[in-house]
């Protein structure tokens, strides 16, 4: 009984571990597409030759 309980055990964390990495990827993929949109729009702004387009 506990071999049973500590292969679904391993499962459910298996499990949990490959939705919280899917989740991570879309909020990376998020991240990137607001930062390129940023680095569009201060690009493309009026003060293009002074400003950064990144705030580090």
């Amino acid at each position: 009984m506990i071999p049973l309980l500590l292969v679904l055990l391993l499962v459910l964390i298996l499990f949990g571990a490959g939705f919280a990495v899917k989740v991570l990827w879309w909020i990376a993929l998020a991240v990137l597409v607001l930062w390129l949109l940023g680095f569009v729009a201060r690009s493309a702004g009026p003060s293009r030759g002074r400003s950064r387009w990144y705030r580090w």
